[in-house]
């Protein structure tokens, strides 16, 4: 059957359902079970069903367009985010357009752009705090924050529970009777760094072992800041039994600056890290992390801002997501 000329009925018999449900899936209702919302889901990708948004739009007397703006669109979380609100949106009868703002004055022109002329609904904004450009959002506008919480409970958020992540991980590296741990923070400018250190010094003092700042260094999320954070405490003489790295990448780095330094992971060495990226199953050892599911916050977060969208008087909601560990060979317990 041609892709467009699938109607909401053909996707009604394909799930085993009524039209009315696979209406109420489309538009949000809750009065659906998670099985049976699945189901028809699942029907609409099988068949290609595309919801007509334009007419809905209309309806609604409402563009039917929502704004997602990330500080690039090439970063794996970003744009596995970005995928799956726009999967969401669609399903919803929404368009969603995505853009990148590297730096705040960007952002804020894009703001302008997306509200003012191209009359989106709500916006999606991923890493708000990367620099001022939270202060460019429209007031009384709905707005909705991924992978960060807010600074203010006015403002809905779908975000990892990055305190709890981070103490998971350090906990991990404690139960495996590692008792100098060392850490490689994202930019301290950032909550979700300042979230994660948290939870890695409330781990250790849970533990009863003292914070030590000497085998703390700032990284930028990237693997050269990892490689470059080992290579510091290497000249320093200051080599922990393990590290505790707040996202994958700068994780990486740590990996290869250890075998430049001739240290075996995870026998002189267990390196951890937070996200789980694609990637991270295939690296030399293979890497121990916590999973984050970047989709599932994207879904959430369009969620949320067509609840905005169509009900302005809705509470404001801050989703915390748990993270998963996935263990693998880069962890080991330590030797005596």
């Amino acid at each position: 059957m041609p892709r467009s000329h699938v109607t909401i009925r053909d996707v009604a018999h394909r799930a085993g359902v009524s039209h009315q449900t696979v209406s109420r899936v489309i538009n949000g209702n809750e009065r659906v079970s998670p099985e049976t919302r699945t189901r028809v889901e699942t029907a609409i990708d099988e068949l290609g069903y595309r919801p007509n948004a334009m007419a809905r739009s209309m309806a609604r007397g409402r563009s039917g367009v929502l704004a997602c703006i990330a500080p690039n669109l090439t970063d794996y979380t970003f744009a596995s985010m970005i995928d799956g609100a726009e999967r969401e949106a669609r399903l919803r009868g929404y368009f969603l357009l995505s853009a990148s703002a590297p730096d705040e004055e960007t952002f804020a022109a894009l703001v302008d752009e997306l509200v003012t002329s191209r009359r989106a609904e709500g916006m999606i904004v991923i890493n708000p705090y990367q620099d001022g450009r939270f202060q460019h959002l429209p007031q009384n506008h709905p707005i909705v924050f991924a992978g960060a919480r807010p600074r203010a409970e006015t403002t809905n958020s779908v975000a990892l529970d990055d305190e709890n992540a981070a103490r998971l991980a350090t906990q991990h590296l404690l139960d495996l009777g590692h008792h100098q741990i060392g850490c490689i923070t994202g930019p301290m400018s950032e909550d979700c760094s300042q979230d994660r250190s948290d939870g890695y010094k409330s781990a250790l003092t849970d533990a009863a072992i003292s914070y030590n700042p000497a085998i703390i260094i700032e990284g930028d999320w990237s693997a050269r800041s990892g490689y470059d954070a080992l290579m510091q405490l290497a000249q320093e003489g200051r080599i922990p039994r393990a590290i505790f790295a707040q996202n994958d990448q700068m994780a990486v780095g740590a990996l290869r600056a250890a075998r430049d330094l001739g240290l075996q992971v995870p026998d002189q060495l267990s390196v951890i890290g937070i996200d789980d990226i694609p990637l991270a199953a295939y690296f030399e050892p293979p890497l121990t992390t916590f999973r984050q599911d970047f989709a599932r916050m994207g879904t959430e977060a369009v969620r949320l801002l067509i609840g905005s969208v169509e009900n302005p008087d809705m509470p404001r909601r801050q989703m915390r997501l748990p993270a998963q560990l996935i263990l693998r060979q880069s962890t080991t317990p330590a030797s005596e």
